[in-house]
């Protein structure tokens, strides 16, 4: 099934991460508990995963609706498309 979501942030290139040493929301809660770390790739709101305490980028979704993250780990590229629940 395709997804509109991962086709329309394939389109664009990747924006820059806000916080480029961890998540944006833990390092302003004074966190550094994250587990692995997710790229928004609408704004480049960088936010932890649902495997970590805080769970920011999904929170980030919840809050904005940006659709598609992709990983922000070292060697890998995947992407998460939020409102259809898909890996591309």
């Amino acid at each position: 099934m395709p997804c509109i979501h991962m086709d329309q942030a394939a389109e664009q290139p990747d924006p820059p991460p806000q916080t480029p040493a961890g998540c944006t929301d833990c390092l302003a809660e004074g966190r550094h508990d994250w587990v692995h770390l997710r790229l928004c790739l609408t704004c480049g709101h960088v936010g932890c995963c649902d495997s970590s305490p805080a769970t920011h980028a999904t929170r980030h979704y919840q809050h904005t609706e940006h659709p598609v993250v992709r990983s922000a780990e070292p060697g890998e590229s995947w992407r998460w498309c939020f409102p259809d629940e898909l890996v591309g």
